[in-house]
């Protein structure tokens, strides 16, 4: 069912709801004097939609560069009347004091606030409005909402010395929240009094006290009636912590993890500290201990071991105070110990680091609250994907882009993330990713690109782009992905390895495009980057793949493109091609990208007088002979001057050569080549070639046109003969035929 869910449409609600936030002025809402937006009057929504819109907006904000967030967006929702809030998610910097003041007057359920770290203890008081209605509540990673700012002496002068303060908000709690049943305080600021601040709630069901230091959680036995969850992450235990939890006997889910590489921690896990688990909480069905160090051993003799299949009975664990459980675990958290690599596990999920199914697990448990941790496992996925194979593909790219989306910022994420990209898209898996999801991992990696100048990410990110069919799967983020690249392309250091993969990327996207991409790119000034870096590889005197696919993109981008012509001329391309034609007389695949290039240039009629110097004419004509790429050279050396033949004597404005005897070397050359010849040449046009025919003032180039249409219908019949036919030039050749001042030997290739 993963197949299908990857593959089946977004919902229309979904996709209502991402056409409305990009475009609020046209559909749900007006500005108000050119700045703050307004929400039409006759709209009303219920929660469904508004948690929906307020929810995807935060995600919107996160994760797409190209998405602008609105300053007053907030304020839409603050009239119950209209539009109603009840459940919603709010992250990081997208919040401020001032947003959830604006909807102070919702009716929450539950509200999620995850490293927010701009709201202050302003927010504090904004929670109190939500007190009578709101279940759930998370303030993980709120570091700043217990600081208020204090301004000492309030003067006006002494407040440039003295800055505002920020001071702990010590009479905070939770009185009045009678309805709070899940709260999650994880990563709460040193300094504020836990008990004195849970006190007042009359039965909690789930508590996460993450990353928080307690010595006496001795108050938690006041709701052992009630609590069913508890997560102490990365506390610090002692025999006290395990006595109180020992008495809470309704949990299902407790959670005492942690981080083995944090900080030194005295606590090792016991066979009795286990087996008072398992005899005190019957109801477990979830239990974590990742990351602890085991004082014995708690493992069955594999000699007792249940031989067979491997099992997830209870009886034959091969953890023996597991052995005592009614029933499998739903989940065991054992990442980063000893026990996951254990025979018989009695748990149907399990975390660890043994194989891919384990990894798997701990990514999906961990994502969210652990960035930490959540880099090791994919880090350990990154290997699977490398060595073995993924067999199960599709919930390891998703698990990947969920956490590369959910840590924009994590830079271990970010490199172990893109790096698994890499393996997790090549050409093996190909068949099994539908569009959509491709599509997912083409957005993550640009996230990535826009994120991080660091040298890994971006070589993985351009790597893993090499994984997909260009430029028809990146068509939909056409202007980014070549924005991003000419970005890496003009940073002053570089390194070798990313300059090559992105002159390689940038030259596969300008081909077979239509023209106004290419005008579009040409403008970003992908014309001018790539004559900096031809610039800088002939003064080091080198020709290597970044010189070749350099000229190559020119050549690309200016196919029947005028104004990228005109640039490539404008910054001295003329003077580039000399320079590098006689630093590198012997590279062939240079000299044809190089003439290419200039074929284009020679087909707008605008640009031709700037190649008409004895320089310019001689080169080409001494090209004609060149025996590089097969007849490629020599055939686009004629080629250009066929155009500028086509232009008539008035136009030779040289004394040397003369024309008369270019025009006989032209001849000559086009003799000279092998009609059967297979090509290096892609047209995606026969327009400035059927242009030569019709004309004769210059037979030489009718000639050439003729010629180069023979061979690419005869060669490539299937390619080519479609073309010839829907561009109407079988009338033309036909016409040719007719014509007094056209040579036999042209009409006999006509005809």
């Amino acid at each position: 069912s993963l197949k299908m869910a990857s593959d089946s449409p977004e919902s229309l609600m979904t996709l209502c709801t991402d056409y409305c936030l990009r475009n609020l002025e046209g559909t749900l809402c007006y500005l108000l004097d050119n700045e703050t937006l307004r929400l039409h009057p006759d709209i009303f929504l219920p929660s469904e939609i508004c948690d929906k819109l307020v929810n995807e907006y935060v995600e919107l904000v996160k994760t797409d560069s190209i998405f602008e967030p609105h300053e007053s967006f907030f304020t839409l929702f603050s009239d119950p009347r209209s539009t109603r809030l009840a459940r919603i998610h709010l992250r990081e910097h997208i919040v401020q004091d001032q947003d959830l003041e604006a909807i102070r007057k919702q009716d929450l359920i539950e509200l999620y606030l995850t490293n927010c770290e701009k709201l202050t203890a302003k927010s504090l008081q904004t929670l109190v409005s939500f007190s009578h209605t709101l279940i759930s509540l998370s303030l993980f990673g709120c570091s700043n909402i217990f600081y208020e700012e204090e301004n000492p002496g309030g003067c006006e002068d002494d407040c440039l010395v003295n800055p505002t303060r920020q001071v702990l908000v010590k009479d905070f709690t939770f009185e009045g929240f009678s309805r709070l049943r899940i709260l999650n305080l994880g990563r709460l600021i040193e300094g504020v009094n836990v008990e004195t601040l849970l006190r007042p709630l009359a039965s909690l069901a789930a508590l996460d006290l993450s990353g928080i230091q307690l010595n006496d959680v001795g108050f938690l036995t006041q709701w052992k009636d009630s609590l069913v969850s508890l997560v102490l992450y990365n506390m610090d235990l002692s025999e006290e912590h395990i006595q109180v939890i020992a008495q809470l006997r309704k949990l299902r889910h407790l959670d005492i993890s942690r981080d083995h590489l944090s900080s030194y921690y005295k606590f090792k896990l016991t066979r009795r500290v286990l087996n008072l688990f398992v005899e005190n909480l019957v109801n477990l069905t979830s239990l974590d201990i990742s990351g602890h160090t085991m004082l014995e051993n708690c493992t069955i003799p594999s000699m007792e071991e249940k031989m067979g299949q491997t099992s997830i009975e209870p009886a034959k664990s091969s953890i023996a105070p597991f052995r005592g459980l009614k029933r499998p675990l739903q989940f065991l958290g054992l990442f980063e110990t000893s026990l996951c690599r254990l025979t018989h596990i009695p748990a149907y999920k399990v975390s660890g680091d043994k194989n891919e199914e384990q990894v798997l697990n701990a990514i999906e448990a961990y994502t969210e609250h652990r960035p930490e941790i959540t880099s090791r496992a994919i880090n350990l996925l990154f290997d699977i994907a490398r060595i073995e194979r993924c067999s199960q593909l599709l919930r390891a790219l998703q698990l990947v882009i969920t956490a590369l989306k959910c840590h924009k910022d994590d830079k271990n994420i970010q490199v172990t993330g893109s790096a698994a990209l890499f393996y997790l898209t090549n050409s093996e898996y190909r068949m099994e990713q539908s569009v959509k999801l491709r599509r997912q991992v083409i957005q993550v990696v640009l996230n990535g690109m826009e994120s991080y100048q660091e040298v890994t990410v971006q070589r993985n990110c351009c790597l893993t782009l090499c994984n997909f069919s260009i430029p028809e799967e990146l068509e939909f983020q056409y202007r980014r992905v070549n924005e991003l690249l000419l970005n890496i392309l003009n940073q002053s250091r570089q390194d070798e390895s990313i300059q090559r993969i992105a002159v390689h990327l940038c030259n596969a996207l300008v081909c077979q495009v239509d023209n106004d991409h290419k005008e579009a790119v040409g403008k970003m000034g992908f014309v001018m980057t790539m004559l900096k870096l031809i610039q800088k590889k002939l003064a080091d005197k080198t020709c290597d793949q970044v010189m070749e696919f350099s000229w190559s993109a020119l050549w690309n981008i200016t196919d029947e493109t005028p104004d990228n012509c005109e640039m490539f001329l404008n910054y001295s391309g003329m003077k580039l091609f000399l320079e590098c034609l006689k630093e590198f007389p012997e590279k062939q695949e240079l000299h044809r990208n190089m003439l290419g290039l200039l074929g284009n240039v020679a087909e707008v009629k605008e640009l031709r007088p700037q190649l008409m110097t004895s320089q310019f004419i001689s080169v080409f004509s001494n090209l004609l002979e060149s025996k590089a790429d097969g007849i490629e050279v020599s055939y686009n050396a004629c080629g250009v001057l066929s155009h500028i033949m086509f232009d008539g004597l008035e136009a030779w404005g040289i004394c040397e050569p003369h024309r008369e005897e270019v025009v006989k070397r032209m001849w000559a050359a086009i003799q000279s080549w092998d009609i059967n010849s297979r090509r290096n040449i892609n047209y995606r046009s026969f327009e400035p070639i059927l242009r030569l025919l019709p004309q004769g003032i210059s037979p030489v180039s009718q000639h050439w046109a003729t010629w180069a249409l023979y061979n690419l219908v005869s060669v490539y019949p299937d390619k080519y003969c479609p073309l010839l036919i829907k561009e109407g030039g079988i009338p033309l050749l036909k016409d040719m035929i007719k014509m007094a001042s056209a040579r036999q030997e042209t009409k006999e290739m006509a005809r």
